[in-house]
């Protein structure tokens, strides 16, 4: 399970900076490529984590009221939306040092 509290960020869009980035691997575009992998490793995780709660929630006989009245499945649903996105996530982890990555030699790959 991801804690996002764990990972301080600033829920906000902002622009970040670039040499930032590029400081960690050497390669901006390697960092950018850690970072995107990240973000979707964390948006498939907390993704599987709403929908295992949600499911929790579900029957098979729903009426109109039951669905306009669960007020614990709402706020579930909006404690996911009030989260960072899986991008500023990823992308405050991979500036604190919290990212693994490694870069296979090119003897594996032979």
């Amino acid at each position: 399970m991801i804690d996002p509290k764990s990972i301080k960020t600033n829920p906000e869009c902002e622009p970040k900076s670039l040499k930032q980035i590029a400081n960690v691997t050497g390669n901006l575009y390697e960092g950018l490529n850690i970072i995107a992998r990240r973000a979707n490793q964390m948006n498939v995780k907390l993704t599987q984590e709403l929908k295992e709660k949600l499911n929790e929630f579900s029957s098979t006989t729903d009426d109109l009221e039951e669905i306009h009245e669960n007020l614990e499945q709402i706020e579930i649903s909006k404690f996911y939306e009030r989260l960072p996105k899986p991008s500023l996530l990823a992308f405050q982890e991979y500036l604190d040092g919290k990212t693994y990555h490694r870069t296979p030699d090119t003897e594996e790959l032979s």
